[in-house]
């Protein structure tokens, strides 16, 4: 870890910050400690984040599709040693789903824990997935949990008090189908990162870490597709549906069992949009770049 955050040349006062945090505070669910498979490699970014946990603070990372929202919170997991608990809203997320319901157990009613209040006792690293698709039965739950006075208050039961360790990470996407805008009083809870778009230094880290033995002319032409495409979406050209790295990625990895290149980017890419005209200009953009006849032996050495 701490190779990770000099080979990053993140400042040196905040890895000693980080690793006396670790050392302060030890964690006891080694099992929800993550272990990331792709690195965050955005220093300045990642320095912000740094110490805004370190000072205390919850944290918010809004930003396009793309920008590895996730990838850093499960980073940031990783970096303080701390256990990470997936909070996803939808439609159907209550209190009861992030605090906790009634169980019958033993004979009596007792309190099975949900997420938040895990992540609370256990001084986690709570992870709110697009926080702003929260309904009002949730919010109550966020505002309480956000507070700076660090105490959930469990209607029944005792008070519930943050460990010091835990700090919440929310991630949000602006117009995806059912969000909403945040209101004031939760916004002034967080410290809000705008996370910038990758570019082609970035997606060559990430796609070397997922395929160390992808060729440096494949790598480039793959990244010059993705930022093809974020570059036409930003001009109105295409919406966000092909903008998907993950998409890109699990391409790669049939490219190499043996499916032609252009036919796993039409599933990993081309296909995810629905609408005639948008697919022939993603098609067009990957015939571009990656030429009909490459297949595993152009990706990939031996």
């Amino acid at each position: 870890m701490q190779n990770y955050l000099e080979k990053l040349n993140i400042n040196p006062s905040l890895v000693k910050e980080v690793m006396r945090f670790r050392e302060k505070y030890p964690s006891q669910e080694q099992k929800r400690v993550p272990h990331p498979q792709t690195a965050y490699y955005g220093g300045e970014i990642l320095e912000m984040a740094l110490a805004s946990l370190l000072q205390g603070a919850n944290i918010l990372l809004c930003g396009p599709k793309a920008t590895g929202k996730n990838v850093l919170a499960e980073n940031l997991a990783y970096i303080f040693g701390r256990p990470i608990y997936n909070i996803s809203f939808h439609v159907n997320t209550d209190s009861a789903s992030l605090i906790g319901a009634d169980t019958f157990t033993d004979g009596e009613v007792k309190l099975r824990k949900g997420p938040v209040a895990l992540c609370a006792e256990q001084g986690g690293f709570g992870v709110f997935d697009e926080v702003n698709m929260a309904k009002n039965e949730s919010l109550a739950v966020l505002h309480a949990a956000l507070d700076y006075r660090r105490i959930l208050d469990v209607p029944g039961y005792d008070l519930i008090p943050l460990h010091e360790a835990t700090r919440f990470i929310g991630t949000m996407n602006y117009g995806y189908a059912g969000t909403r805008e945040l209101n004031e009083a939760l916004v002034s809870r967080f410290l809000v990162i705008a996370m910038p778009a990758p570019d082609e230094q970035t997606l060559m880290h990430v796609l070397r870490d997922a395929y160390p033995r992808l060729k440096p002319e494949a790598a480039k032409q793959l990244c010059g597709l993705f930022l093809d495409l974020v570059e036409k979406n930003e001009n109105g050209e295409l919406s966000t549906k092909s903008i998907d790295l993950r998409g890109m990625l699990s391409a790669i990895g049939i490219i190499r069992m043996g499916i032609p290149a252009q036919a796993a980017l039409r599933m990993g890419l081309v296909n995810k949009s629905f609408d005639g005209f948008e697919k022939d200009i993603i098609e067009d953009a990957m015939r571009t770049r990656i030429p009909s006849e490459w297949k595993a032996g152009d990706f990939f050495d031996e």
